[in-house]
């Protein structure tokens, strides 16, 4: 848009004057402050939502059932049992941070603007559409702004672009009619920061209209898909839920028309099948597999997860969906390449830490007077400032100029004497495209030092000597150039003693040209291990970056993404429709150009296509993208706070190899969280059988709902935790990841779950009988039979922990196996024998004829399950 075209948009007696106070106070109150609302959902509705589920829904039923009928006790534990599970649910979703809140604080709290003809400083939330705001070094845009005046105004843009470099910004019209975001340089965006010149500009966006605020609407309006766990969990609870009802109204019924027990007999029987059926433990033996996992995470691999299920998502995870900038890449600009007269040098060493050397022909080389030069050069025509902060090189000012002052210094060694004295600075000026700076040495030798863009460099070079190789030096820019790094050019000129101020005049004149430095972000070494550990593993990795398409496919080409890399850009992205999107986001490597909007429809074009997608980014405009991913990663040193309190987890280091890691993680506790359930599941089936077998047949009912849920959720927080240490089975990240939708448990596993169920269910039928038939005490015999399902599930824990034989060296595998079953002896030994236990649970003391058939029982069990297991080796060797 032209500025004509803006003046008669906004209606203007005279467009520098600025609005008046009557026009901005009118245009305030039609489109409200310039601030981005949030609305939380109350704590009391978080906590309602947990109990949300068809496990509590039977549980509840239960409750009010044992209460109706004076089973007090009984009502009470099972209630505790509700409440527990709710309550870990609400600390789970309340201990989510709010990111919505962390892009409030970065727009800026107050604006310039000229009004009526006077610049005053005015609260940014006051900043309406019209509003002719001044801009300088240091200042936060508090709006979008269409810039109408530019002096070396350049803007960084990073954390919402993916643009390494400050932007310089023009106030010139575009005359494309779609241009990415990053390409935008007439504009200046709310809550980017001003690092050089100053300009005004045009507010044509407030609020929630702004790329900040469509980012902030994205942010809260984006629905998270429930992690492939949860899913199979919430689905694998209800139906079993829905079965077990099912099963307890039949038995209801059955025993209603047959008249079995008398109508409140009937109904506490019913209510300790359904609690002895149904799976109480299983909320609880996730979350706390999930939460070990966590901790390990934070310990050991620099990783902060913040919600439980995100650490088992990277296990099931097909695509990693990663920003480039600072997390592929170093976001540290760096010398790679120096071009002097006929020779080429190469520079080691990444990021802004000088540490290095620079070499030719693979050997160290002696600095001689020209390189020198060019050395000291590139690091006095600069105005940035590199310093060692708690162990990290940071610079103050351009990349850039960061890039040389690192070059410098990993021949000088940092902190020696500057060797020139400066008299006078011409800084970066975007007409002109270069700075200089004049210098005199200690014999007051004066020397004019330039570097900058190569075409302007190059002229002035073929204007200083007319035999200058132009041609030469303009097809090496090219070439590297064509290698995603960015070419400066380096130049000099001796000066008389007398002069002591530069001008441009001075230097359009005529040069010296030195020669030319090659610049890249680099790839960071640990990534491109990373990513084949990950290929290896089935993981597709996808790079979607603001930065332009040339640069970004030659790092993916650095790092390997892919044998092939393919590569789209943001704008070429917006004309594809919904399928094309689909079939384009599993095509392409490397997406360009992106915007934010971009971002997030790419990940839900992959997870459209059943792609379980995880997310990695640093910066604002990948706020969205994280959130919505199935598993959002943020990086923890350079990432912004919004980037990290819209992720799942946070990577302290920075580092996208601990990504292979955690996938790696995240596969061993789907596994262990899969042997729990399928640990869990026969055990709580069996006790249902067994109370099911004792209405049909008109017995007594052998077992007390609180003897039942001790069984499940007793044993779930001892010998369950046992398969929390379980380690990584072989081969694990030889394996595809897991196909979304594919089945939880194999034909084989529910075979397996069925005969264990019926098993265990039967040997404890046979030892009540058996003791009953001896005229042993009700009290004793139902104790008994406790036992007897406790010691069947210690000795069947040995056959689920590990596909290879238990009685083989995997058996010392997890010494906390042996501990934890220590540990639910000691409470099986609590509640047999103490009198206290003996009152709430009914059971009572019993001797060693009774402890033997319970061992028995287990052994029967175990021999079983691994004869099972034999047969399934030999299958699986023959089929080999």
């Amino acid at each position: 848009m032209g500025l004509d075209e803006l003046k008669e948009q906004n209606n203007f007696e005279d467009f520098k004057q600025g609005l008046s106070d009557t026009e901005a106070a009118k245009r305030l109150a039609a489109d409200g402050p310039n601030k981005l609302e949030s609305q939380k959902t109350p704590k009391w509705k978080v906590f309602l939502r947990q109990f949300k589920s068809m496990v509590i829904y039977v549980l509840i039923a239960s409750t009010l059932i044992t209460l109706l009928m004076g089973h007090y006790s009984d009502s009470i534990i099972i209630g505790l049992v509700v409440i527990i599970n709710a309550l870990i649910g609400y600390y789970q979703e309340t201990n989510a941070s709010d990111a919505l809140e962390k892009i409030k604080q970065m727009l800026s709290t107050d604006a310039t603007v000229y009004r009526e003809g006077q610049r005053k400083d005015v609260p940014a939330e006051e900043l309406v559409v019209g509003d002719l705001v001044f801009l300088e070094a240091g200042d936060n845009v508090p709006a979008d702004l269409r810039i109408v005046d530019s002096d070396n105004l350049r803007i960084q843009e990073s954390a919402l672009t993916g643009e390494a470099n400050s932007v310089e910004k023009i106030a010139e019209g575009i005359d494309e009619e779609t241009v990415a975001l990053a390409d935008q340089d007439n504009m200046a965006f709310a809550s980017t920061a001003v690092t050089n010149g100053s300009g005004t500009g045009l507010v044509v966006a407030t609020a929630a209209e702004t790329e900040i605020g469509k980012i902030s609407t994205s942010v809260s309006s984006v629905k998270q898909r429930k992690t492939p766990l949860m899913t199979v969990i919430d689905k694998l609870g209800t139906n079993t839920s829905y079965f077990i009802v099912a099963a307890s109204v039949v038995i209801f019924l059955i025993g209603l028309v047959f008249d079995t027990y008398s109508l409140s007999v009937l109904a506490l029987a019913v209510v300790a099948m359904m609690v002895g059926a149904i799976p109480e433990g299983l909320p609880a033996t996730t979350s706390v597999i999930l939460a070990k996992g966590v901790s390990d995470m934070a310990k050991n691999q620099n990783t902060i997860v913040k919600t439980l299920p995100a650490v088992e998502t990277l296990g099931s995870v097909d695509v990693v969906a990663t920003d480039k900038t600072g997390t592929l890449t170093k976001n540290e600009m760096t010398v790679t390449d120096i071009m002097i007269g006929n020779e080429e040098y190469q520079v080691s060493g990444i990021g802004y830490r000088p540490e290095g050397q620079i070499t030719h022909n693979g050997q160290p080389v002696v600095i001689d007077e020209k390189l020198q030069l060019l050395l000291e050069a590139g690091y006095e025509a600069n105005d940035t400032d590199l310093a060692e902060e708690n162990g990290h090189w940071v610079i103050n000012g351009e990349p850039t100029d960061g890039a040389f002052l690192t070059l410098y210094h990993k021949v000088v060694p940092y902190g020696t004497a500057d060797k020139y004295e400066e008299l006078d600075i011409l800084p970066f000026d975007s007409d002109f495209r270069y700075m200089a700076k004049l210098v005199k040495d200690k014999d007051d030798n004066r020397l004019l030092f330039v570097k900058g863009s190569p075409d302007k460099l190059l002229e002035m070079a073929q204007k200083n000597d007319s035999n200058f190789d132009y041609d030469k030096w303009f097809n090496l820019v090219k070439r590297f150039s064509e290698e995603g790094k960015r070419v400066i050019a380096v130049g000099y000129e001796k000066q008389p003693n007398t002069l002591n101020e530069i001008t441009h005049e001075i230097i359009t004149d005529g040069l010296n040209f030195l020669g030319l430095v090659a610049i890249i972000d680099p790839p960071r070494e640990e990534v491109i291990e990373a990513l084949k550990v990950m290929r290896a593993a089935g993981v597709e990795v996808k790079m979607i970056t603001g930065d332009n398409a040339i640069t970004a496919k030659t790092i993916g080409e650095k790092l390997g993404l892919a044998e092939t890399i393919h590569a789209i850009t943001g704008p070429e992205w917006d004309e594809l429709n919904d399928e094309e999107r689909i079939q384009a986001a599993d095509k392409n490597q490397v997406f360009a150009r992106t915007t934010p909007s971009n971002k997030i429809e790419i990940i839900e074009a992959l997870q459209k296509n059943n792609k379980v997608t995880a997310m990695t980014g640093d910066g604002v405009n990948d706020a969205p993208a994280l959130k919505r991913s199935d598993i959002g990663v943020a990086m923890g040193i350079k990432g912004t706070d919004v980037a990290k309190d819209s992720a799942d987890m946070v990577l302290t280091d920075d580092n996208f190899a601990t990504i292979s890691t955690a996938i790696k993680e995240g596969r061993r506790i789907f596994d262990n969280i899969k042997k729990s359930i399928l640990y869990l599941l026969p055990i709580s089936f069996s006790e249902g059988l067994i109370v099911a077998y004792a209405i049909l047949t008109k017995n007594e009912i052998p077992l007390h709902p609180t003897q039942l849920l001790w069984i499940n959720m007793v044993s779930a927080i001892t010998i369950q935790f046992a398969l929390i240490f379980e380690p990584a089975e072989d081969g694990i990240m030889n394996r595809p990841p897991r196909k979304t939708g594919a089945k939880f448990m194999s034909r084989h596993d529910v075979f397996q779950m069925a005969y264990v169920a019926i098993l265990i269910a039967g040997v404890s039928l046979v030892v009540d009988a058996w003791l009953v038939g001896n005229g042993v005490s009700q009290t004793i015999a139902s104790t008994t039979m406790v036992n007897v399902l406790v010691v069947g599930k210690i000795f069947y824990l040995f056959n689920i922990r590990t596909p290879k034989l238990a009685l083989s060296k995997e058996l010392f595998s997890n010494m906390y196996a042996f501990v934890f079953v220590g540990l639910m002896i000691i409470l099986q030994l609590i509640l047999t024998y103490v009198p206290f236990m003996q009152d709430i649970f009914h059971t009572g003391s019993i001797g060693l004829p009774e402890w033997g058939l319970a061992v028995i029982g287990g052994i029967i069990v175990l021999a079983v399950a691994e004869f099972d297991k034999i047969i399934r080796l030999l299958m699986n060797k023959k089929a080999a």
